[in-house]
């Protein structure tokens, strides 16, 4: 048998390409026929022999391995199939891709888990790669970015759900984009792409061009944002981008990684939809953790944390039910703290009872003016911290502060957190509940690792739906099945459902009908906004209205 013949014969298939994307020979691919040329393709373009998404990739792999004097691989999905393209460099201007098979790899859309080690990413290799690519641009002086892309939501599903879960998400958000994003049409920049972490990507690009950066790396985080699917659940992750420049940022691999990192961190701070190029403040970002645990006491006792309010009505009739107290607290420096990272720096401070006290405060200094509105039957709502909760003390803590005067006890709702209340006995909270303080379980759908008896003893009275569950009602059948499934069982119990996040009039009539009675929401938002005046609503105590 000839080579010729040989090479015919093999299962992978085998396309030497020139290092304009030009096709010199193709050989075999028995194992591969959706790709497999069904033709002489010699001299024509590879966009002519594969489908747009695969012959970009290949652009995109022979583009490294030419940069990069070396093997690039990646794998990918092509009508309903998984493969591996593998391209070396062969001569002097030309490559050799082999695409072969995956045939122990299972689809994203499976119900089986994928263990196979093929499938996963390596990231030591990633990042000797990434140095070495660093490297090259660096002795070249030719011009290199880099991108970090933080990946919210992956570590709650991972947290939440399952690691396999998480993962299968994360793959298919990045064999998605590895074949559109940054098309690497002829001209436009190469550029490589993988996993640091859990929900952290890296993006290399090679040029220094704002603009081109800007887009390239805006197209990959509009792609993250994609709903993806996994079975018949949909979920949606929220990108933030940061982007250090070799040269000008940074001449080393490391430190372009640790700048991209901060500029990445300030993006998420501050909730930008658009990347963050690296700039001192964005270094400066990276030490704010430290910063704002060593001002969080002094706000404390300053009195600079302070509570947000958001009005919830009953859905059928509109009339307000509650105002509920968000804990704000704006920093001198970093500008608005997330509550969350606030209750995590308390936590691990110690400082959650001296928190949870400075937002008491609040409830009663800012009463007066919440209780002048609706029906005079509104309560006030907060949620304690977690450590605060768990606390032998609690109970005593808010029979002092209802003791002090200022909120009558049947005008106070404390949000139990699912998690603090497994560790209580629910005979903890009936001296609260007999005073008339409204207990809200806050929100169920977290783990739902609770016992159901723990429920049918504990004297709440109000059940919060989770809020990706509502946000992902009308449009995920599972979500609304949760939704039906939680009001239901908050009807059992004699509680009130309650739903987060009503922004619109449809929203509001499936809820309805699911049998939730209240909510909060943009529904609702500019009704009480024309009540304030300007300066409650942006005063030094500030009230919110949705």
């Amino acid at each position: 048998m000839s080579r010729n013949n040989l090479l015919e014969a093999l299962p992978d298939l085998i396309v030497l390409l020139q290092s304009d994307g030009t096709v010199f020979k193709s050989y075999g691919g028995r194992g591969v026929s959706e790709l497999k040329p069904a033709g002489d393709f010699a001299g024509k373009a590879i966009d002519a022999l594969w489908p747009a998404p695969v012959a970009s990739l290949a652009r995109q792999l022979a583009a490294q391995a030419m940069a990069g004097r070396k093997t690039t691989e990646s794998d990918f999905e092509h009508a309903g199939h998984r493969y591996d393209m593998r391209i070396s460099v062969h001569g002097s201007d030309m490559v050799t891709c082999v695409i072969r098979a995956v045939l122990d790899g299972k689809s994203l859309d499976s119900s089986e888990p994928q263990e196979s080690s093929r499938t996963r990413l390596d990231r030591r290799g990633l990042m000797r790669c990434f140095r070495e690519l660093i490297s090259v641009a660096s002795l070249r002086k030719t011009p290199a970015t880099v991108a970090v892309i933080q990946v919210d939501g992956v570590i709650d599903i991972e947290q939440l759900i399952s690691v396999d879960i998480s993962e299968r998400i994360m793959r298919g958000a990045i064999l998605r984009l590895r074949p559109s994003c940054c098309e690497s049409a002829r001209g436009s920049p190469w550029w490589y792409l993988g996993q640091l972490g859990d929900n952290l990507l890296l993006l290399v690009l090679a040029t220094s061009e704002r603009e081109v950066v800007e887009s390239c790396v805006s197209q990959v985080c509009e792609n993250l944002r994609q709903p993806i699917g996994v079975g018949d659940a949909v979920f949606q992750l929220t990108p933030y981008a940061g982007v250090a420049i070799l040269g000008r940022d940074a001449s080393s691999a490391k430190t372009l990684l640790r700048h991209a990192s901060a500029s990445a961190t300030e993006a998420r701070r501050v909730r930008s939809s658009k990347p963050r190029f690296y700039s001192d403040a964005s270094e400066l970002t990276a030490s704010a953790p430290l910063d704002i645990a060593h001002d969080l006491r002094e706000a404390i006792g300053n009195g600079d944390v302070r509570l947000r309010y958001i009005g919830r009505h009953d859905l059928s009739s509109g009339r307000l039910v509650a105002w509920v107290g968000y804990l704000q607290w704006r920093h001198r420096v970093y500008g608005e703290i997330q509550p969350i990272e606030m209750l995590r720096l308390a936590e691990v401070m110690g400082l959650s009872a001296q928190l949870s006290a400075a937002a008491l405060k609040c409830l009663r200094e800012d009463f007066p003016q919440l209780a002048g509105h609706g029906d005079g039957r509104a309560r006030v709502s907060f949620g304690p911290p977690r450590q605060h909760l768990l606390h032998e003390g609690f109970v005593r803590d808010i029979e002092r502060f209802l003791g002090e005067g200022g909120v009558p006890a049947d005008r106070l709702e404390l949000r139990i957190s699912v998690k603090a209340a497994l560790a209580r006995s629910p005979a903890d909270f009936d001296s609260l509940a007999q005073r008339g303080v409204q207990l809200v379980v806050d929100e169920i759908g977290r783990g739902m690792d609770f016992p159901l008896d723990w429920l049918g003893r504990a004297p709440m009275r109000g059940l919060l739906l989770n809020r990706s569950w509502v946000a992902a009602a009308l449009t995920d059948v599972a979500a609304l099945k949760m939704c039906r499934a939680s009001s239901a069982l908050a009807k059992a119990l004699g509680w009130t459902p309650i739903a987060v996040g009503v922004d619109g009039a449809v929203q509001r009539d499936a809820l309805l009908d699911l049998g939730c009675e209240q909510g909060s929401g943009e529904l609702f938002g500019a009704s009480l906004r024309r009540e304030f005046r300007q300066d409650i609503m942006e005063g030094g105590r500030v009230v919110v209205a949705a």
